[in-house]
């Protein structure tokens, strides 16, 4: 095997063990696990913000070439997109190319930001409530959900009293779903 072979297979090898040692080594499961979730998570919110912009710019590219009767020749009718219009980012207006990456990048951001939160905070309270109740159940899960679900509601622009709670209840409620869930599936 030549020297390139053997770097090739150890970068393999790194790549393929994530699973069993983790990305990151801080010292302690507990720091482990949730710096994992949130960078995780927020690659995943970073994609769905992207994904997300780049759908209704289509749809409404889509839109803007069908005749003003909304049904394009083949008998298809055109996409509603007063929904669409409403979660587009709002710095997007057609400006220049550099504002609307600007406005882009601060969406993507408070998306990862918002995800990583979302599931370090989960993943380290599951994990804290497993080791300070030596059980891992249900229970953890809707203290976990709760949490994390008021915690997110916070991060709301204008979030009420009425929104945390029925966020907590929310949290709780999927969270205790999915642990239930997990067991039979």
């Amino acid at each position: 095997m030549t020297r390139s072979d053997l770097e090739t297979r150890s970068l393999l090898d790194e790549l393929c063990s994530f699973d069993k040692k983790g990305l990151f080594d801080l010292g302690h499961p507990l720091l482990n696990r949730i710096a994992e979730s949130f960078v995780k998570a927020a690659g995943i919110g970073a994609v769905q913000a992207v994904s997300c912009e780049a759908y209704f710019t289509a749809i409404e590219g889509a839109s803007s070439s069908l005749p003003s009767n909304g049904v394009d020749g083949s008998g298809g009718v055109q996409p509603d997109i007063s929904a669409a219009k409403k979660r587009r980012l709002p710095g997007l207006r057609g400006e220049t190319s550099s504002k609307s990456l600007e406005a882009m990048v601060k969406k993507t951001g408070k998306e990862s930001l918002q995800w990583g939160v979302a599931a370090g905070l989960y993943s380290g309270l599951t994990y804290g409530l497993k080791e300070a109740r030596g059980a891992h159940d249900w229970k953890n899960s809707a203290v976990a959900g709760a949490i994390t679900g008021a915690t997110l509601a916070l991060t709301l622009d204008d979030s009420t009293h009425e929104q945390i709670v029925q966020c907590a209840i929310t949290g709780a409620a999927i969270s205790t779903a999915a642990n239930l869930l997990s067991g039979i599936f």
